[in-house]
């Protein structure tokens, strides 16, 4: 089978040596034959766009004046923003002149900046202008060799990304891939961040092996969105450098309203769409809510052709829906969206299968900041709902110990996998077996067409009185659906202290936008939370019933790609409801 990386063999000997190229190689690459095509486009008050070749010209201006600061190969650059042009150009600036990108959530506290910032050695930041004025003057602060905003600022005291200049001409380093690229602060649902390292093939491997047309189909006339912070592992390869390999055009999100979501996608006619499950709940709740606004009849009869749209998708091949719901798409502007692609959490087979049956393709995938992060990808001519995937094609994955259903700890090798965590040699060691494989920490099992199903994390696992195994994510999914929920964090608790037995516990933050337009009380509100938990109970089997409910006046905290960490929900909170 012919992949997409042998198109590499035509470079290899010439503009790069080894397996796999560079991220500024495989940049170089997109410029010589996508010059003019569109890559960066920000969408706002006034259009700004740039072509690979004018985006190539100004990411060596940037690099040359890196190079003038004294900034050589290894040096660390902290860059810290929301997702623009900007930031895109600082951090291939970055990686041009052999420097590592050190991106860091532009929501992160700015003490937490500093102090990761110090701990990186990064003598540069490139950072938006209002975080500037919020960032922690420290020590650290203070010996920066500079600090480049990344907007334009009345502050002249600070040099803008826009006008730096250097008085000599950018020099080519040669970068390989085995060269660290950058390292990623974890968002840690627990609190701890660790500094994943990864280098440039292990981006470039992950992005060759996601863009091979067994998985995904893309063309270099292709529109990505960048809606989720660039920052974060699964947008950076998945959405920014997935598109840069392509030559496709990249269009900034500003916000993550749903209604600003939907007008970018139309104004910047965005054809694959990747987001998080979080996302494509509440799109597909506001698609439904209309339809439901529109009567009964017309309710049943989306419904009706829902159902035949599927059977005709999964037995004769065919896609009728494409036409049958255009006006429904349109409406959202969601008809251009060839591709939807959901990753950074556990996704309801629910969700997976009502955008296939309205006729958009719709795959999942899996991975981890620390193998760059991409392992599976469903193929969209191959899906299964109830998979995140199969497994790439250079990567060897196993699983560790399996119980008799099959289901053990994920563990992989592959071009993709990180060299460790920064200046952390003991949490380096343990996250490898003696014989190389990375320990994923996540349950899983697969099937023999190499296909991974997996089961949640190894640490929440919830034991029992009987002995059974609960995995709290399986249950938080089947509440993808209800509307009535805003966030659902699934936990044990002590249920009879003699037995030490673990009962559920379900930590639930209502939706407040839904229930101020029901004008309910609390009292009607914790009642209407209690139905939605007896009817999700009678769908589970008796082990995995849910026991004990817990109602939040305010939300649980969450990381940038809206995971609820899980380590700062505490025990008191919230207000139990009776007759759980």
């Amino acid at each position: 089978m012919e992949r997409i990386w042998d198109s590499l063999d035509q470079y290899r000997g010439k503009i790069f040596e080894g397996t796999w190229p560079s991220i500024p190689v495989m940049f170089s690459i997109s410029v010589m034959n996508h010059g003019q095509n569109k890559a960066f486009t920000s969408l706002g008050k006034t259009t700004k766009t740039f072509t690979y070749a004018e985006a190539d010209a100004e990411i060596r201006r940037i690099s040359a004046y890196f190079q003038s600061l004294g900034i050589k190969k290894g040096d660390r650059i902290v860059i810290h923003g929301k997702n623009t042009p900007a930031w895109a150009l600082a951090y291939l600036a970055t990686l041009f002149c052999g420097a590592v990108v050190v991106p860091l959530d532009s929501q992160m506290p700015s003490e937490r900046v500093s102090q990761l910032g110090a701990f990186a050695g990064a003598t540069i930041v490139c950072i938006d202008t209002d975080l500037l004025e919020k960032l922690h003057r420290d020590s650290w602060f203070d010996q920066l060799q500079a600090v480049i905003v990344l907007d334009e600022s009345p502050d002249e005291s600070y040099e803008c990304i826009w006008s730096v200049r250097s008085s000599t001409a950018y020099r080519e380093i040669i970068t390989v891939e085995d060269d660290l690229a950058a390292i990623l602060f974890t968002s840690g649902t627990t609190g701890n961040e660790k500094g994943v390292m990864l280098t440039h093939g292990n981006f470039t491997s992950d992005v060759y092996q996601a863009g091979d047309p067994e998985f995904l189909s893309i063309t270099s006339g292709d529109v990505f969105y960048a809606l989720l912070p660039l920052h974060h592992s699964y947008s950076m390869t998945a959405v920014f450098l997935e598109s840069l390999m392509h030559g496709c055009e990249l269009i900034f999100g500003s916000q993550m309203a749903v209604a600003k979501i939907l007008s970018d996608m139309r104004e910047g006619h965005v054809t694959l769409f990747l987001a998080i499950p979080l996302i494509f709940n509440k799109l597909l709740a506001g698609l439904f809510k209309k339809v439901r606004e529109k009567g009964l009849f017309t309710y049943i009869l989306v419904h009706i052709m829902l159902f035949i749209n599927g059977i005709a998708r999964k037995v004769f091949k065919k896609n009728p829906g494409r036409k049958w719901f255009k006006t429904m798409l349109e409406g959202i502007g969601m008809y251009n969206i060839k591709l939807c692609i959901c990753g950074g959490g556990p996704l309801s087979p629910k969700v997976f299968k009502r955008y296939q049956q309205l006729g958009i393709d719709f795959i999942q995938g899996y991975g981890l900041t620390e193998t760059a992060p991409i392992l599976t990808l469903n193929p969209v001519s191959h899906f299964k709902v109830t998979s995140v995937g199969k497994v790439f094609p250079l990567v060897t994955m196993r699983i560790a110990n399996p119980d008799l259903f099959g289901v053990g700890e994920v563990q992989v090798k592959g071009p993709n996998i990180c060299k460790g965590y920064y200046h952390d040699p003991k949490n380096t060691k343990e996250l490898f077996t003696e014989d190389g494989f990375l320990r994923t920490g996540d349950l899983g099992s697969m099937d023999k067409e190499q296909y991974l199903y997996l089961k949640g994390r190894a640490k929440n696992i919830i034991v029992t009185e009987g002995g059974k195994n609960v995995y709290p994510e399986e249950i938080e999914d089947s509440f993808q659906l209800y509307p009535q929920i805003e966030q659902i964090l699934v936990r044990p608790y002590v249920a009879k202290k003699s037995e030490r037995a673990e009962g559920i516990e379900a930590v639930i933050y209502p939706n407040q936008d839904y229930y101020k337009q029901k004008n309910l009380n609390q009292a009607n509100i914790e009642e209407d939370v209690g139905k939605v938990v007896a009817e999700v109970n009678r769908k589970l089997v008796s082990y995995k019933k849910i026991s004990r409910i817990t109602i939040l006046d305010k939300p649980m905290a969450m990381t940038s790609t809206r995971k609820i960490q899980r380590g700062k929900v505490g025990r008191t909170i919230g207000r139990l409801l009776n007759g759980f």
